[in-house]
């Protein structure tokens, strides 16, 4: 499936979006979020809104119908509220696009656009949510509108595949067992990021240290760190700060000033460093959270071993009712 044919199919059916919302739960959202804010910047006309599953069918606007598109994600395709979200979607009339990593899961048997995709380290990066949702987005954009950054954004995608690579051969040899003896010595760390990116600094705390390692930790938002979150700031207290590529790397450079001369525990993990320069500028700010992805995998890995603690245990989550 391409972005662009799928587009077309759904203005062809429709006649037009009005308005996008993308729907789902924990580490399927955050990879949506990009693409939200990536529709609601720089369109004029289509209205755009980001749900978690549940709130979406509890508080579903009155204007979801005929020309809504619905882009719901459930990585098992089992995820109870995202069903219940696409069925919801499906009775108003909205067009709904499901991606999902199972093709034998509940969500690909409904009469839904099912979107099948790979998982994996190796996986190229258009071809998962964190690619796939961006370049909907951003052809739902072009077709109705006209996006002159369209092109950009493709190419930004491809070169991934060459970053990442190296990126995570990077943090492994400069960031990892820092990281990881800091959350030894330091039971609670704050996590500081912003703009599209901020996506990951929220999904680092609560999928990565909070679901994967039982890490207590706080995400904060770089422009929001000076009104009240600052005040905690003091030499001992162990700061992670995403410091993205783009345009909203001035928060984070603002952030890093004062914790440098504030606290004296202190990661900061650059995009710049780690090959978001070789993506085109006008791509960056929705391809940095693609980036801190790979890396939050890496150091939450490099915390497991250190921890013995393997990501893929749980205590709570499918294990007990809840």
């Amino acid at each position: 499936m391409k972005p662009f044919n799928l587009v077309k199919d759904i203005i062809a059916e429709r006649g037009s979006i009005e308005e996008v919302y993308w729907v789902a739960c924990g580490g399927s959202l955050i990879d949506l979020l990009p693409a939200h804010m990536l529709l609601e910047r720089e369109s004029r006309r289509i209205a755009s809104s980001a749900y978690t599953a549940r709130e979406f069918c509890i508080t579903a606007p009155k204007r979801l119908g005929e020309h809504s598109l619905v882009v719901a994600c459930s990585h098992s395709g089992n995820t109870p509220e995202v069903l219940d979200a696409c069925a919801l979607a499906h009775e108003r009339g909205a067009a709904v696009v499901a991606l999902t990593d199972d093709a034998d899961s509940k969500i690909a048997r409904e009469p839904l656009i099912c979107w099948v995709y790979p998982w994996g380290a190796d996986v190229p990066a258009g071809e998962v949510p964190s690619g796939i949702a961006p370049l909907i987005a951003a052809e739902l954009l072009d077709q109705q509108e006209g996006y002159a950054d369209l092109a950009d954004l493709y190419q930004g995608v491809a070169v991934m595949d060459d970053v990442l690579p190296a990126a995570r051969a990077k943090v492994n040899a400069e960031l990892a067992g820092r990281f990881a003896a800091l959350c030894r010595e330091h039971p609670f760390l704050y996590i500081v990021g912003s703009g599209p990116n901020f996506c990951q600094t929220y999904g680092f705390a609560i999928c990565s240290l909070m679901e994967m390692q039982w890490q207590n930790c706080c995400y904060i938002h770089s422009g929001e760190y000076f009104h009240g979150p600052f005040e905690v700031t003091e030499p001992g207290v162990f700061y992670f700060l995403q410091m993205g590529s783009s345009e909203f790397r001035a928060m984070d450079e603002r952030a890093r000033a004062f914790l440098e001369e504030h606290t004296d525990t202190l990661i900061v993990l650059d995009a710049l460093d780690y090959g978001m320069d070789k993506v085109p500028a006008s791509a960056r700010a929705y391809l940095d959270p693609v980036l801190f992805y790979a890396m939050n995998v890496e150091l939450r890995a490099a915390r497991g071993k250190v921890f013995d603690h393997d990501p893929d245990y749980r205590r709570y989550m499918g294990v007990v009712p809840y």
